[in-house]
């Protein structure tokens, strides 16, 4: 008999439930314990959800962040706010976001918030998390009180609960040291907290738990992996049974470690890794449980249900009760209900599956093992159905798009010239002081904003109405930047609903959810759209509002567009072609609008990249070819114009010093980065890596409500000063301003613009013109 578990369940809730609790909150509209009343009602519902699971996931469920959860489970939460009162929900916040609800702050601390924690993507996902911290000072004093809490809602509802942790070679491995600290000196303590964990959750009455350890998917060195070998032999007690659980990726290398560590079942990702799972059960003692993820947890298209019975079905008389079920991965990163989906073309509709339609599929595969397939022949063939519709359907391919890709060649992505004679044309052309002030693309979009978007989709609003009211929007922006002084500006992107959805709506090739919401980070929810087919253009797609914000004013305008590798890694792309020629697609599609934004006589225009690094494989030795196609995508995009049209480029929220030799080969005029939340830390690569090109590192940090002082903003441009010649230094912020209010983005810029003053005073002659 085949067990059925699941790794996760999406936390956000079918409407977005959590997201508008959590920022209710925040504005102090509700109070502390109807969020958590919202929490408990979110895990109710997704616990039914899961019904007909042998084990359910207890512990999956955040407010903010599961990495987060773990610090202050071990009490390692920052020396900033150690000394804060109140409830230890304000802290978590604090630390996730720089400051809890305004009624905590004006109550406890009555401060204007704290530095927040970094955060940076959850291995290869476009979800973030808040990156552990460490020091001399680390000491690890266990918390068990949410995880219990939450077996205790489980055990009242009669959930067959599962505890979810990370691992801690994964949560020492992805934090940072703050001082010279080696990680690895804190594995003994912070096995100590395991242990009495694993303890508390036994007295519990848990049978099994899930410890996740998705860094095995990565190349370890020999001392991690020895940590390995030591945790696990620390946390065999016995008190109760762990599911080692790796997932995003293969073993490899990894796979001897896994068989050998003294667990009692391991889970690996069968979407990503099939190929291991005959030689892990080879490998593994024969009362080990092996767990296969067998639905995709990253995607949303159907699994073909008869083929993978085909092949589990020898695997399941092999193993019969030590076979385990399971989606891939935590069902965090697609959607959680198809049957929302009213408005979605029907036969696209029919080729996918959100999480809770994943779950069935499970179920049905379970039941076709258990009991045989006759049983749930009518889905199995439904199933089928839908498969062949999708692989013969006429509106995947288009013979116009494969031939374009076959004519793609070398001088496609190469400039006219090399950056020092670009910049020796662009110069005198724009005028720009030292320094140059800007903004990353988007403003806040207020609750008027929204509606109007709203209206106009429901055909409430018609497009003259429309057309007026953003333009209306532009020009309330447009005002506001020349009002505080900034040199280079942007037309705000009242129209976008998101910097992917919105290109994929004018995309061919391209369908689109309604309620298709997946968490990005915190409250953060992004609705990936669905790249069901060949990718092309039929019109222009910013053209009109880009060229009415340029008439406004006089300064340079940007045009804003995201780039192919982000449309492409913030999708849910098709899986029956490689990635690289979906990429080839779109940026063959953004190229023909940059070429007519120039026709227009748009001197500068920025190409989003911001998913560049997180579409690397997992292990470094598979870099290089990813980096191949995703770097000529870009150059295939952007490197079209003439020397005199400057390109920029943003990326956001990674670690790209290992990859900066292969961004410098993208040829952006200028690349704009995020480093408020890193205290600069990632230009340290500039000490030995001389980059070529122009560079805005980012002096505010527009994920927390906190207002940055001009010091602050200073002394940050005077660290990265010491990495970047001062003529080759923007001023702007981490990333658009969409998610943050016009009463701290105003202060914030006006400090922006005064600190790129004070810098022309302090490290350049006053009459020094670019």
């Amino acid at each position: 008999m085949a067990i059925t578990h699941n790794l996760g369940f999406p936390r956000i809730g079918a409407k977005r439930e959590l997201k508008f609790a959590l920022e209710s909150y925040w504005k102090g509209q509700s109070s502390r314990e109807e969020l958590k009343t919202a929490g408990a009602h979110l895990r109710r519902q997704h616990w039914q959800d899961q019904a007909g699971l042998n084990f359910v996931p207890a512990g999956d469920f955040s407010f903010y962040d599961q990495m987060l959860d773990m610090s202050f489970t071990f009490g390692n939460l920052p020396e900033r706010v150690r000394n804060f009162e109140g409830d230890s929900l304000d802290n978590f916040f604090r630390v996730a976001r720089g400051r809890s609800a305004k009624s905590a702050e004006s109550e406890t601390c009555g401060c204007g918030g704290v530095a927040a924690g970094e955060m940076t993507k959850w291995f290869d996902t476009n979800y973030h998390f808040i990156v552990p911290e460490f020091d001399a000072q680390t000491a690890f004093k266990l918390d068990p009180s949410r995880l219990v809490e939450q077996l205790a809602e489980a055990r009242a509802q009669g959930v067959p609960a599962k505890p979810v942790i990370i691992g801690p070679v994964t949560y020492l491995i992805l934090g940072k040291s703050k001082d010279e600290t080696n990680k690895l000196s804190l594995l003994p303590g912070l096995l100590l907290v395991y242990r009495q964990l694993l303890k508390e959750l036994a007295a519990q009455g848990v049978e099994w738990v899930q410890i996740d350890e998705p860094i095995l998917v990565t190349e370890l060195e020999a001392p991690w992996q020895d940590a390995f070998q030591t945790a696990y032999q620390t946390l065999n007690t016995g008190a109760v049974k762990l599911l080692l659980t790796t997932y995003f990726g293969q073993l490899k290398e990894n796979l001897p470690l896994v068989a050998k560590l003294p667990v009692q079942g391991v889970h690996l990702d069968a979407i990503n890794a099939r190929d291991e799972v005959e030689v892990l059960i080879e490998k593994l003692p024969a009362n080990r449980v092996v767990s296969l993820g067998v639905i995709n947890g990253r995607n949303i298209w159907k699994t073909d249900l008869s083929a993978t019975l085909d092949w589990l079905e020898p695997i399941s008389r092999q193993l019969g009760e030590r076979l385990w079920l399971a989606p891939s991965c935590s069902l965090l990163h697609v959607p959680v209900d198809l049957e929302s989906e009213e408005k979605l073309d029907p036969e696209i509709k029919s080729w996918l599956a959100f999480a809770r339609q994943k779950l069935d599929e499970l179920l049905i595969l379970s039941v076709a093992l258990n009991e045989g397939r006759a049983v749930v022949q009518r889905e199995l063939d439904a199933n089928a159905a839908a498969t062949a519709s999708r692989r013969h359907s006429p509106r995947v391919h288009n013979p116009t798009v494969q031939a374009a890709l076959g004519k793609i060649d070398a001088r496609l992505g190469e400039r006219q010239s090399p950056y020092p004679e670009r910049a020796k044309k662009q110069r005198p052309r724009l005028k720009l002081p030292l320094f140059p002030t800007t903004t990353i693309g988007s403003f806040p979009q207020t609750r008027e904003i929204r509606q109007t978007r709203s209206a106009f989709k429901k055909g409430k609003l018609n497009a003259t109405a429309y057309r007026e009211a953003m333009r209306k929007e532009i020009a309330q922006c447009v005002w506001q930047q020349e009002r505080l002084g900034l040199d280079v500006l942007v037309h705000g992107e009242p129209e976008r609903n998101d910097m992917v959805e919105y290109f994929g709506e004018q995309l061919e090739g391209y369908a689109f959810s309604e309620f298709g919401w997946v968490q990005s980070y915190g409250s953060r929810c992004v609705k990936p759209p669905i790249l069901f087919g060949d990718i092309s253009r039929p019109k222009p797609m910013t053209v009109e509002w880009i060229t009415y914000a340029q008439s406004l004013t006089d300064k340079p305008m940007k045009g804003m567009l995201t780039g192919p590798v982000t449309i492409l890694n913030w999708s849910f792309v098709r899986d029956d072609q490689p990635r690289s020629v979906s990429c080839r697609q779109l940026a063959l599609a953004i190229r023909e609008e940059v070429l007519d934004l120039e026709k227009v006589g748009i001197r500068i225009i920025q190409i989003d990249e911001a998913a560049l690094r997180e579409g690397l494989p997992l292990r470094r030795s598979q870099w290089q070819e990813y980096l191949d196609w995703a770097v000529e995508a870009f150059r295939i995009t952007g490197n079209g114009v003439a020397d005199e049209t400057q390109i920029h480029t943003h990326m956001c929220y990674s670690e790209f010093n290992d990859i900066i030799a292969s961004i410098a080969t993208m040829d952006a005029d200028v690349i704009t980065i995020e480093t408020s939340r890193s205290d600069m830390e990632l230009l340290d690569v500039f000490d030995h890596f001389k980059y070529p090109n122009e560079m805005g590192p980012g002096v505010y940090d527009i994920h927390s409500p906190n207002i940055p002082t001009v010091e602050h903003m200073v002394t940050l441009m005077q660290k990265a000063a010491e990495r970047i010649p001062v003529e080759r230094l923007w001023v702007n912020p981490d990333c658009g301003l969409k998610t943050r209010q016009w009463t701290e983005v105003i202060p914030s810029l006006t400090h922006m613009v005064e600190a790129a003053q004070a810098l022309r005073e302090q490290l350049v002659p006053a009459e020094t013109v670019r």
